[in-house]
């Protein structure tokens, strides 16, 4: 038999087998010999590299592709790549540094906000891109090591079209992501998405974290129109888009010609129709009294009808209620049913925006110390929570132990200044002390004061010869 000929039977050898079983398959590549059995390898083998050749081209399409990363490793350069805003003049001024406790001291730098009471509007930018079609991630690290009261730690994501030197909290942006806290009972994570000219908040509560150590956070918004909030490359919340954000109108409405039948029992439970009041029940509290007598002298016409007084009644048992019963008609809490809203229309644009050009932080801090650090814009979530957890990851311990040894030296310090205070102010108590004392020595020394001349004057005549005596009194004579 020709090579030409086993292959062409090689060849159709596959579609044989498909029609008459995997028996018939197997005896004709028998009797083929080892050329049937080569050239199937040689199938195999082709389909396989098909295979490679189209995984390939999937990976192409789903190509990493990093936009901004930003961890600030050359000191002050990142003065060149952040602008400032000149919408108002009293900004708030960030600085770079790592704080007051941190792991390492070059690494853990970032951006802090320095000044209480202070809007801040700083900004950086890079080659615009869009996620149509492409999974975005938001990540960044953030630090309130001075306690943050009240005030934003999240980062906005602007259009190309932004002036970052005039850039304010009324500028549009696409997407506001991150910790909000003012007060200890509002504290959680802003995820608001720009949609059709309005901006919509995210319908779930998410808490942020409250402490003073460096946090990770991450927002993911998938091509498939679903999203997920990480802290600490942890899930808080994942869901659809559709679904927590308020976009578009709801799918179901109650059916506005639905009423509710008029014979529906709602009622759990009844009171027992069988049940009745004992005859000898007695519920009244007061009763007149038997032994009351009305006055002889009582005239109805200018007193009106008598009325003898009431008295407790001792047999009162209280108001007589039937009992209580399982309603045996109860048909359950009614239903409103639901129809198809005519107005809702699926969107699938949501969450895709164009032209991302701009990380920015757009914030109020009345408490300043923030710090901002490992921004991050990518396709990639693997990579995202790569690059989390070489940065935030590997130091977050350490950050944490030296965090604690600086509360208890702090603390140890406050205890010492309260101390020597309260020592200072007990000798300033005792000096005072001291001189009210001496002004109490020096008292009897003065000279008599006029009004209590008179006074003392019949003592010291007293303890004076009597020649002198006499001689001022005749000076008083005189």
């Amino acid at each position: 038999m020709g090579g030409s000929q086993v292959w062409i039977q090689v060849l159709s050898a596959p579609a044989r087998s498909l029609r008459k079983g995997r028996a018939q398959h197997r005896a004709r590549a028998a009797a083929l010999g080892g050329w049937a059995l080569d050239a199937q390898d040689k199938m195999t083998g082709l389909r396989g590299l098909l295979l490679l050749l189209a995984t390939s081209a999937l990976r192409a399409q789903m190509q990493r592709h990093v936009y901004l990363r930003e961890e600030f490793e050359d000191g002050d350069g990142w003065k060149k790549r952040w602008v400032e805003s000149k919408h108002q003049p009293d900004y708030g001024k960030f600085q770079l540094t790592a704080g007051k406790f941190y792991a390492d001291k070059e690494k853990d730098k970032g951006l802090q906000t320095t000044e209480d009471a202070k809007f801040y509007a700083l900004s950086t930018r890079f080659e615009p891109f869009s996620n149509e079609n492409e999974t975005l991630v938001v990540q960044f690290s953030v630090k309130h090591e001075q306690g943050i009261d009240c005030g934003g730690g999240y980062v906005k994501l602007f259009p190309a079209t932004l002036n970052q030197k005039d850039m304010h909290s009324e500028s549009e942006y696409y997407i506001m992501f991150g910790p909000d806290i003012c007060g200890f009972g509002n504290n959680k994570v802003q995820v608001i998405l720009h949609y059709q000219g309005k901006y919509h908040e995210n319908n779930k509560t998410i808490k942020c974290r409250i402490n003073k150590d460096t946090h990770l956070y991450t927002l993911i918004i998938r091509p498939n129109a679903t999203y997920e909030v990480k802290i600490d490359n942890k899930r808080v919340a994942a869901g659809e888009l559709e679904d927590d954000w308020d976009f578009l109108p709801p799918k179901k409405i109650k059916d506005p010609y639905a009423r509710k039948p008029r014979k529906w029992d709602e009622r759990l439970q009844i009171e027992d129709p069988e049940d009745k009041k004992p005859e000898d029940w007695e519920d009244f509290e007061y009763i007149p009294d038997p032994e009351a007598k009305k006055p002889d002298d009582w005239n109805e016409a200018m007193d009106g009808e008598w009325e003898g007084p009431l008295i407790p009644n001792l047999k009162y048992k209280g108001q007589w209620k039937p009992r209580v019963i399982d309603n045996p008609n109860y048909q359950g809490e009614w239903i409103h049913p639901e129809i198809d809203n005519p107005k809702y229309k699926p969107d699938p644009t949501i969450g895709r925006y164009f032209n991302i050009s701009v990380l920015g932080l757009d914030l109020w801090q009345v408490k300043s110390g923030s710090i901002f650090d490992n921004f991050l814009l990518t396709n990639d979530e693997e990579f995202a929570a790569e690059v989390g957890n070489k940065t935030w990851g590997m130091r977050k311990d350490v950050e944490k132990q030296w965090r604690e040894v600086y509360e208890e030296m702090e603390k140890r310090k406050k205890e010492e200044e309260a101390q020597k205070k309260k020592e200072k102010e007990e000798e300033q108590e005792d000096d005072i002390w001291a001189l009210e004392e001496d002004d109490d020595e020096e008292d009897p020394q003065e000279e008599p004061e006029p009004d209590r001349q008179g006074q003392d004057g019949g003592a010291e005549r007293a303890s004076l010869p009597q020649s002198e005596e006499v001689h001022v009194d005749q000076k008083d004579e005189l």
